[in-house]
């Protein structure tokens, strides 16, 4: 259950920037994954020093567990006064604790660790704590959608398929080495995965059925490596775009790469739809991830757009689907 909304709450998307004269010191607590962080003390320093540069008191450090990876921590943390919450860890950790954040009016801050860190990538939050902090000081807001997997939250996007696969055989110890190439090594194995047919239900209309390979649902559109999907995907617009791919061959892949990293809004063996209440139904069973953090496998998902759920700590708080737009003032 997500903590309690308070009476300051709201479920308006879009900016929230409180006017200079308003803007104080706030109580905060940070979430951080022990096992993920492996310079913790450095980080630390790093983030309680950012803080009193900036008049903030020092935050509360809760360690995440096996049992609970962040949401727990959350909720304790808002109950226990936290004003705001910054997250440490990786994606896993990130998306655990946006579900304890989520339907509040805490702000939640991005402190990157671990190496895929998808809402860091689409947020252009550099691996630095004190970036993220800035990011936290400066006030800047914005509300944005949710979407709900089974009571599991993510504010990025949720897959079924290729993109799941490729995630859970990319190894640990792989990604530790070569970072993010490891990523593009396990998409290779798969490329040549046999297609499966899916039907698409979206808002009560009648489903779409494809032979795919992929069906991705974002909040935003951006990949890890900057790659952008969905050119498209508005985070605070009460929908989600689902996007079908559906290549047969290994030159389709690439004609389909071709058309996303060309930014055209019509790219070859990809269908984009969009809506609320999205059902995804394959006939058979497909590995599954939310915000680049693999969950059960399963025949089906469903995912409902919670709008304006989760208040974001953004470079700044503009109406723009790119919500790292001011990124380059985070070094300032």
């Amino acid at each position: 259950m997500d903590a309690a909304p308070t009476d300051r709450a709201t479920a308006q998307p879009g900016p929230h920037l409180a006017p200079a004269d308003e803007r104080r010191p706030l109580r905060s607590a940070v979430v951080v994954n022990p096992v993920r962080v492996e310079d913790l003390p450095t980080r630390k320093e790093a983030v309680e020093a950012a803080l009193a540069e900036a008049g903030w008191p020092a935050p509360q450090w809760i360690e995440t567990t096996a049992e609970d990876p962040g949401a727990g921590q959350a909720r304790q943390a808002i109950a226990d006064g936290a004003e705001l919450v910054f997250v440490c860890g990786g994606d896993g950790t990130v998306r655990s604790t946006i579900e304890g954040v989520a339907g509040t009016d805490v702000a939640l801050a991005v402190l990157p660790a671990g190496t895929g860190n998808l809402l860091a990538t689409n947020l252009g939050v550099p691996d630095d704590p004190r970036a993220g902090v800035h990011l936290a000081t400066q006030w800047g807001r914005r509300r944005l959608d949710v979407g709900d997997v089974d009571g599991q939250a993510f504010a990025v996007m949720a897959g079924m398929g290729f993109d799941a696969a490729l995630l859970e055989d990319a190894s640990t110890d792989l990604k530790a080495k070569i970072g993010p190439l490891a990523y593009v090594l396990s998409a290779v194995r798969h490329l040549t995965d046999r297609r499966a047919t899916v039907r698409v239900s979206i808002d009560g209309r009648a489903p779409v059925r494809r032979r795919a390979r992929s069906v991705v649902i974002g909040n935003v559109g951006r990949l890890q490596g900057g790659v952008t999907l969905l050119a498209d995907a508005e985070p605070d617009n009460g929908q989600m775009d689902v996007a079908i791919l559906a290549p047969r061959t290994v030159g389709h892949w690439v004609a389909l790469a071709w058309g996303v990293v060309r930014r055209r809004r019509d790219v070859a063996h990809m269908q984009v739809l969009r809506g609320t209440d999205i059902t995804v139904s394959w006939d058979s069973e497909q590995p599954r991830e939310l915000d680049g953090d693999v969950i059960e496998p399963g025949r089906s998902m469903r995912v409902t757009v919670r709008p304006g759920a989760l208040l974001l700590c953004v470079p700044q708080p503009e109406e723009s689907p790119d919500l790292s737009e001011g990124a380059e003032r985070l070094a300032d």
